[in-house]
């Protein structure tokens, strides 16, 4: 078993390390306030990630089938929520909810 000393400076070590990355965000944030990168991936970033999101739960649906009925109908409200009301939290919350109504009630097999 490894000595007191060498258990103390593994721990001291870890320390160090574990408050360094947590730190390291606060003391870039300074910089990164003024920045026009990511001002612009601040605007730009919250529909790329929706877009990502909703390619990679579509891409393997099989359109022929009923249960394709479901994820289909929750994009539709959400596309036209999103267009009528330009409110994210309300037509991702609203397309969630048909598409898991959808799922769970009128196509479960």
């Amino acid at each position: 078993m490894p000595d007191a000393r060498y258990l103390l400076a593994v721990a001291a070590t870890c320390c160090v390390i574990t408050w360094g990355l947590r730190a390291l965000p606060f003391t870039a944030l300074t910089a990164l306030r003024s920045s026009g990168a990511v001002r612009y991936l601040s605007t730009r970033m919250p529909a790329g990630v929706m877009v990502i999101l909703s390619i990679y739960t579509l891409r393997a649906l099989p359109l022929t089938h009923v249960r394709a009925v479901a994820p289909l109908a929750g994009l539709a409200v959400t596309v036209a929520l999103h267009l009528w009301r330009r409110n994210a939290p309300l037509s991702v919350f609203a397309g969630t909810a048909v598409c898991v109504t959808l799922s769970s009630t009128i196509l479960a097999p």
